[in-house]
């Protein structure tokens, strides 16, 4: 099975010996399920362990493997295909990221732009749907209470209203377009798990409601909020004791036996926190880690070891296909090319031109998102923000035909936002007080090139260099397992090719790079 593991980067005097290793190393069910393609030589794949370890960058995994051979990373990748250029989705974002790797498909299929974005055809949260039009928040602010770790589940009364289905609350699950891997893998009857950050996860379940059997959703609101690295990495095991629970077969609490999964998973949150605290982060532009950042990726890389030591305990460990991959990289690795945006400086711009024409604005992490009032004035708002556009630290404005290029039409489409800004590399959008050095969300290279390796043993060691995507690990865990990847509604709409090298993954291959084409 795969993993998806999330890895966060012990003292000083540690991180600058590793720096100095660096330095010197240079539809829906509808059709026939599809019988596996099994390679002779290599065990059949029974189940598959999804590990996101958000925030980890090719880079660091190519410099963590070779500073720490001795590592349960390096130990995976010594029997198993390194991807060295893989992309997140875009934007590369925490659900985008996410619906990737678990649909096939972008925002073109799963209408999920942002967890946080904004949506004409839905209502106010209690608003009786007596307007139309709304900002869509799917974070902790719609938890009962966002500073428990249970967090009370969701409270409906913070949702949006669709008012075309009887003014009832839109849940995150609802809000997704397509099935998923959950789904599909549980439809086949197989038992399905996974663990993430907040409540609002749910959106996993699929449109279905039902995709995940034992979904657990600790909240991490408080932890984030004190700003500890080791806060995060004792959060972290949380989710991690919860694998080790369902991997001998009994559910996150450790209490019911209900057998393995044939697909689980949990993100790691330690080293994008360690990757974005002022004080942490990367020495240089080479991914050279801080302490703190190094003792996050050692941490999670413990974890990860807990994790293979128990497959192994339980005799699985030979049939679990694992996938280590972020949902996101974290932007800037260079520390010299931060810088903190002024987040009045573009809303004043759109307002200038005709006040409240900006209806909602996403400034979130390394991109901008504007939904204007009226969608007529988009050129006018583009040329204001190119006036500006040195002031306002933009690379790229991305609208009409130059934003249908890549997503829906924002005429068409109710939630798609009239213009998307990518600002320079290092600039985020990040409110002061948070002492945030690096985010996420944007299209540059430190936000997409990330980390991905799927092993498994009789895989042999490769690195394969031709460009893939994150978005091809869904139809690719539906294959291993034997399923039909053309279940994924999104792979169909977006012809989402599976991962390549897998046909020729035996150990009898010799070790090589391989540029093979998606």
């Amino acid at each position: 099975m795969p993993l998806i593991v999330n890895l966060v980067g012990a003292g000083l005097k540690a991180a600058m010996m590793l720096s100095l290793v660096f330095i010197s190393a240079g539809s829906r069910g509808a059709e026939a399920q599809a019988a596996p393609k099994i390679t002779p030589g290599r065990p059949r794949v029974e189940r598959v362990l999804l590990l996101s370890l958000d925030g980890l960058h090719a880079l660091d995994l190519a410099n963590y493997v070779k500073a720490r051979p001795s590592s349960a990373l390096a130990q995976l990748s010594q029997h198993g295909l390194t991807y060295t250029n893989a992309r997140s989705s875009l934007p590369s974002n925490s659900w985008p990221g996410l619906l990737a790797m678990v649909t096939g498909g972008s925002p073109l299929s799963t209408g999920v732009m942002f967890e946080n974005s904004y949506d004409r055809s839905l209502s106010p949260p209690g608003s009786k749907c007596a307007t139309i039009g709304t900002a869509v928040v799917y974070d902790s602010s719609i938890d009962h209470n966002p500073n428990a770790l249970d967090a009370g589940g969701i409270n409906p009364q913070t949702l949006p209203l669709n008012p075309a289905r009887g003014c009832t609350p839109v849940y995150p699950h609802d809000y997704v377009r397509v099935n998923n891997i959950f789904e599909v893998i549980k439809q086949a009857g197989g038992r399905t798990a996974w663990s993430d950050k907040h409540p609002a996860y749910e959106f996993l379940n699929g449109p279905s409601g039902k995709g995940v059997d034992d979904l657990f959703t600790p909240e991490i609101r408080s932890t984030t909020k004190a700003r500890s690295i080791p806060k995060v990495e004792s959060y972290d095991d949380i989710k991690v004791e919860a694998i080790l629970n369902e991997i001998d077969g009994k559910d996150h609490t450790g209490v019911r036996s209900v057998g393995v999964p044939e697909i689980f998973g949990m993100n790691f949150q330690s080293i994008s926190m360690a990757q974005k605290m002022k004080g942490h982060g990367y020495i240089d532009g080479e991914g050279t880690p801080s302490a703190g950042l190094l003792d996050a990726l050692d941490h999670t890389d413990r974890s990860i070891g807990k994790i293979l030591e128990e497959l192994q305990k339980r005799r699985l460990f030979d049939s679990t296909l694992i996938i280590v991959t972020p949902k996101h990289g974290d932007v800037p690795i260079d520390p010299l090319k931060f810088r903190a945006a002024d987040l009045d400086l573009i809303p004043k711009i759109v307002n200038s031109i005709e006040p409240g024409l900006l209806l909602n604005a996403e400034q979130d992490g390394s991109i901008a998102m504007l939904w204007l009032k009226d969608q007529k004035r988009t050129l006018d708002v583009v040329n204001a923000l190119r006036s500006k556009q040195t002031e306002a630290g933009i690379q790229q404005i991305f609208s009409g035909e130059s934003l249908k290029l890549l997503f829906a039409d924002p005429a068409k489409d109710p939630r798609m936002p009239d213009i998307v800004i990518q600002p320079n590399l290092g600039v985020i959008y990040v409110e002061a007080k948070s002492g945030f050095i690096e985010e996420h969300g944007g299209f540059t290279d430190d936000d997409t090139h990330v980390a991905l390796l799927l092993s498994l043993p009789g895989f042999s060691q490769r690195e394969i260099k031709s460009p893939v995507r994150t978005a091809q690990i869904a139809p690719t865990i539906l294959q291993e397992l034997g399923l039909n990847p053309r279940s994924l509604e999104a792979v169909v709409k977006e012809m989402t090719p599976t991962l390549p090298g897998l046909e020729s993954s035996s150990s009898t291959s010799e070790n090589q790079d391989v540029n093979s084409h998606p």
